[in-house]
C-alpha cells in the first residue's frame, strides 16, 4: 500500500491511497484541470481512479468532485449526512456509507469514523489491504477516545496540525473565525495532535505525515519540533503534505 497528497491545507485537499489496482481519492478540492495536473506529478491519471471517498461537505474538500466524478465516469463515496448537507449535481453512482461501519472498495478495507468538526457528518478514514493500516485525520477539532481507537496500531498515520495557538490569537483573522479555527468543531493544533500522538498506540509507526498546515498561522518547523518531541525522533523523519507540493509517494 503507498499514498501521497495532491495538496492539503484551506486552499485544497485530495489524497492517494493505493493498493495493486485500487487508487482512492480522499476528497477532491481542486478543480478537474488542477487535479489532473497534480496527479500527472504523481505519475498518476485520471483514468486510473477507482473512486472518491468524500470527509465532509466543505469546499476545499468537494469543489472538484462532481466534475471529476462525471469526467471520469467515478463512484463518489460519502457519509448520509455529507449527502445530505451538499449540493451534488449528477454524479455517476454514489455510495452512502454508515460512519460507524467499515465497507471494502476492491482491494482496501475502508474504516470511517466521525470526527467533530463543523459539517452536517464529517468522517475521517482509516485503510487497511490486510497487512498494513494508514490512519488519516483531518479537520477535527478535538480528538476523542473514540478516535485514539481507531489510530491505534497504524503503520503510517496523517494527521492534522493547522494552527500555532499563540500565531493563531495573534495572526489577521477576525475574532469570529479564530474562535471558530480553535474550537471544539475547528481543527487541530500543533499541541493538540502532539498529545493524540502520545496517547496511542505508534509502535508499528513507519510513516508520520502533518497535514492541513495554515498558511497564515503555522510553519513546518514548528510542526517538525512539536512532532518530533512527542515521538521522540529526529526532525527530519517527520513528513509536511504542502498546500503546493502536497507529499510525494510513501510506501508501506
Amino acid at each position: 500500500m503507498r499514498f501521497a497528497s495532491l495538496g492539503s491545507g484551506s486552499r485544497g485537499n485530495a489524497l492517494l491511497v493505493e493498493e495493486g489496482d485500487t487508487c482512492l481519492l480522499v476528497d477532491c478540492g481542486f478543480s478537474a484541470r488542477e487535479m489532473r495536473r497534480r496527479l500527472g506529478r504523481l505519475g498518476k491519471h485520471p483514468d486510473e481512479l477507482t473512486a472518491i471517498l468524500v470527509t465532509h461537505e466543505h469546499a476545499d474538500h468537494i469543489g472538484g468532485v462532481e466534475v471529476v466524478a462525471r469526467r471520469y465516469d467515478l463512484p463518489v463515496w460519502m457519509s448520509h449526512g455529507t449527502w445530505l448537507a451538499g449540493s451534488w449535481g449528477e454524479l455517476p453512482r454514489l455510495e452512502r456509507f454508515d460512519a460507524h461501519r467499515p465497507f471494502v472498495i476492491d482491494a482496501l478495507r475502508v474504516e470511517p469514523f466521525p470526527v467533530p468538526h463543523d459539517a452536517r457528518e464529517p468522517c475521517q478514514f482509516v485503510f487497511d489491504n490486510g497487512d498494513s493500516r494508514v490512519g488519516l485525520l483531518t479537520d477535527c477539532g478535538s480528538v476523542t477516545p473514540h478516535i485514539r481507537a481507531k489510530l491505534d496500531g497504524c503503520n503510517a498515520l496523517l494527521l492534522e496540525s493547522n494552527h500555532d495557538s499563540g500565531m493563531l490569537s495573534r495572526g489577521p483573522y477576525p475574532p469570529s473565525l479564530k474562535r471558530r479555527v480553535a474550537g471544539h468543531l475547528g481543527h487541530l493544533s500543533n499541541h493538540q495532535a502532539a498529545d493524540l500522538l502520545r496517547g496511542v498506540d505508534l509502535s508499528g509507526l513507519r510513516h508520520i505525515v502533518a497535514m492541513h498546515l495554515s498558511e497564515q498561522n503555522n510553519c513546518p518547523r514548528q510542526v517538525r519540533g512539536s512532532f518530533a518531541a512527542a515521538l521522540g525522533c529526529e526532525e527530519s523523519w517527520i513528513g509536511v503534505a504542502e498546500q503546493e507540493r502536497g507529499l510525494e509517494w510513501r510506501s508501506l
